[in-house]
């Protein structure tokens, strides 16, 4: 006898998808949709179901969401929920994918470490968790030396300006994500990284998935009365301006890490006397004027970055039960063998000039 399965899937600014499903022989079948969501016409709800019984439970979203919308009649509308949210919501009912409530979570508090060590990190932690060796985890940054963060795949000619960075003596590190450069220098930014099983995306595109993981930071900014978006694909921002930036890299290991860091009081001169990023980004935007880009967290919140680094981790523990944990001597030791073997070196850092 096949047995029940539930998933559910709270779609993100949208309503709860519910399914009840069982499989037989690797087949979908009694299949039901529900929640709270609203759908025209009300027959459209039998097609949905209809276009899921008899799929093969191996199906990706992707193709869930492709039949669902193939059987969909052609003035059918969906608000609140869409034909990908419901094969996310079945995914998750067998248990290829996951929810936030599915996982115990670690919170690491920042430690002031060096940015190459810090950026080390990120690869030495999202292998543990693809490994199964550390929970999903959410650990914040320190730092006490000037730096800048390039992403993975930026020209270290193109975006420095060697004679700023030598004035101010900034530490040039690359990280393995994408994305572009962080001006850091000690309180300046916030800065945190989440490591986490991919499952928790499943059927997400890329866009989502940044603003499904990043649902507690805004959460977190609305309590301190900022109200804050994504600006897709991976900026987020205020009316008031951008405060900050995402990007992520998935491993073959099954695990992610998403990363994010957000501007709390930069000097924006400095910035752009540190990189070339000024210029064309600011033209582009009808900008004359560095200061006009950076909206830094202290002027929105009028909190110290200490008191926003604790909102922001209450935040976390509280929505999903998160507890605090610290790094291993285990971890720091193979951070540091990786900052000496790649990220502290020359080849590693102009390995895009």
């Amino acid at each position: 006898m096949a047995s029940e399965l539930h998933g559910e899937y709270k779609v993100h600014g949208g309503k709860l998808v519910v399914v009840d499903c069982s499989v037989t022989d690797g087949l979908l079948h009694d299949v039901h949709v529900s929640g709270d969501f609203f759908l025209e016409p009300d027959e459209a709800l039998d097609d949905i179901n209809a276009a899921l019984n008899g799929l093969s439970a191996n199906l990706p979203a992707e193709g869930m969401a492709d039949a669902i919308t193939a059987a969909l009649p052609q003035d059918a509308v969906l608000f609140g929920f869409s034909a990908q949210a419901v094969a996310i919501t079945v995914r998750r009912a067998l248990t290829k994918a996951s929810s936030w409530i599915d996982h115990k979570w670690d919170i690491i508090a920042p430690i002031v470490l060096p940015t190459a060590l810090n950026v080390a990190l990120d690869e030495v932690l999202v292998e543990e968790v693809g490994a199964g060796r550390r929970n999903p985890t959410l650990r914040f940054w320190d730092w006490d030396e000037p730096s800048v963060v390039i992403g993975s795949f930026q020209s270290v000619r193109n975006e420095l300006e060697p004679a700023g960075v030598e004035k101010y003596g900034i530490k040039v590190v690359r990280r393995v994500t994408g994305g572009g450069a962080m001006f850091m220098e000690a309180g300046n930014c916030i800065t945190y990284s989440l490591y986490v099983p991919q499952t928790l995306v499943d059927g997400l595109n890329f866009e989502d998935s940044y603003k499904f993981l990043d649902t507690w930071v805004l959460a977190a900014l609305e309590s301190m009365g900022i109200e804050a978006f994504y600006i897709p694909l991976n900026d987020i921002a205020t009316d008031k301006g951008k405060i900050g930036g995402a990007a992520q890299k998935r491993l073959s290991n099954g695990a992610m890490v998403h990363h994010v860091t957000m501007s709390y009081d930069i000097d924006a001169d400095k910035m752009v006397e540190v990189l070339r990023i000024g210029k064309e980004k600011l033209s582009d935007k009808g900008t004359r004027s560095a200061k006009k880009r950076v909206d830094p967290l202290r002027r929105q919140s009028g909190m110290s970055r200490q008191e926003i680094l604790d909102r922001m981790s209450d935040t976390f523990a509280a929505r999903y039960d998160a507890h605090m944990a610290t790094l291993t001597e285990a971890e720091l030791a193979e951070a540091q063998r990786r900052v000496e073997s790649k990220f502290g070196t020359e080849e590693w850092l102009h390995r895009v000039p």
